[in-house]
């Protein structure tokens, strides 16, 4: 027999780097998406303010009405170091904080009781709705220094003034969310023995909470706007004070400057809302997670 013989061992081929996944790709698109929107809103922001200031320095604009944001940054440096002649400059801030946190607390639990009451039982929906659009279709604002009136200069009238001014957004939105759920939910949650109540805390309000979490990123700044108001038309501590004494001293810096301030609270606010919706809708799609 002829002698066996062996053919040499060939080279193994490397190992093919493994393919990034779908998810993985859609994913990296989605976070090159967000570094892009976020850088391009820096851009702008920059932009503008930069074009704002030339535009100062160069006497297009009167710096003196307009002011220009060299002169505002000076200004709240100004109040985070000195103070202001109200006191301190967080002592405004939570002041402000304070009557709107309050006013929206209590306007965002008055709105969903009442809307989801009134979308589950149409008798009182049938009897309290023409009311309700009555004082919807009234212009709020007003209502401040009949507040004023009634409360006094301290932080009740503010906090009623953002109550009104929150109420009715989360009235409608929690209204339209009770008449909104599936009714075949309900139906089947009825088959199985579920009594109004449990229907109205396990089906109706989890389904209607998508709709009230979306009026309490714009309930949240009415609030604010009820405490500023309140607290320009007549107050001893807050923002408002702060803008309507810087109105009345012609102090357009001080004027940005605390509309500056209030502008930084809202987005904190919104950036805590949303994580907080985050939270609680793990289950969603998120928006334009294909990276489109």
């Amino acid at each position: 027999m002829p002698p066996e013989t062996t053919s040499p061992a060939r080279p193994a081929a490397p190992a093919r780097k493994e393919e990034p996944t779908r998810a993985e790709t859609r994913a990296r698109a989605a976070r090159r998406r967000r570094l892009t929107v976020y850088g391009a809103r820096v851009l702008l922001l920059v932009l503008l303010l930069g074009l704002w200031e030339w535009l100062a320095r160069a006497e297009v604009i009167d710096p003196f009405n307009f002011s220009m944001p060299s002169r505002i940054w000076d200004q709240i440096s100004r109040w985070v170091t000195d103070g202001t002649p109200q006191g301190s400059l967080w002592e405004q801030v939570w002041y402000t904080l304070y009557e709107a946190l309050l006013g929206w607390v209590i306007g965002v639990v008055a709105g969903v009781v009442l809307g989801i009451a009134l979308g589950r039982v149409r008798f009182l929906s049938d009897v309290l709705g023409p009311y309700i659009k009555v004082l919807n279709a009234l212009p709020r604002i007003v209502l401040a220094p009949i507040f004023l009136i009634w409360f006094g200069l301290g932080p009740a009238s503010k906090i009623a003034s953002a109550v009104v001014l929150v109420f009715f957004p989360v009235f409608f939105n929690a209204f339209q969310g009770a008449r909104e759920v599936d009714r075949n939910l309900v139906a089947h949650a009825r088959i199985l023995g579920a009594s109004n109540r449990r229907v109205t805390f396990q089906v109706v309000i989890p389904s209607a909470t998508s709709w009230i979490f979306t009026s309490l990123h714009v309930s949240f700044g009415f609030a604010l706007i009820g405490a500023i108001v309140g607290e320009y038309i007549g107050a001893t501590k807050g923002l408002g004070l702060l803008v309507s004494a810087s109105q009345g001293t012609f102090n357009a810096a001080g004027v940005y400057a605390a509309m500056v301030i209030l502008a930084v609270v809202a987005l904190l606010a919104e950036a805590l809302l949303s994580a907080l919706e985050r939270g609680l809708f793990r289950w969603k799609p998120a928006e334009g997670g294909d990276g489109r």
